[in-house]
């Protein structure tokens, strides 16, 4: 997958998560979005290293499935971390 496919996918992953996740997130439309390129990245990995799926195609389930689960555990982490700070 190039890199420009794989921006999509992980913008498109941040929506969902943020979707997914109730409440506030930290941040604004933008930092979501970051957020979930970043846990499209993170999910890729991990779903490489754990279950070696490859994030080769884009409209392969796989891809899509640990882009969002990624975007979802980068989305908490910032949560719990802006809550730590404004607490």
């Amino acid at each position: 997958m190039g890199w420009l496919a794989f921006l999509i996918l992980g913008l498109i992953a941040g929506v969902i998560a943020r979707i997914v996740i109730p409440g506030k997130q930290p941040g604004g439309f933008w930092v979501t979005l970051l957020l979930g390129v970043l846990g499209a990245m993170l999910g890729g990995w991990l779903g490489s290293v754990l279950f070696d799926v490859t994030m080769d195609e884009f409209w392969s389930w796989e891809s899509w499935l640990f882009s969002v689960i990624g975007a979802l555990i980068v989305i908490l982490i910032a949560q719990a971390i802006f809550r730590r700070r404004t607490a």
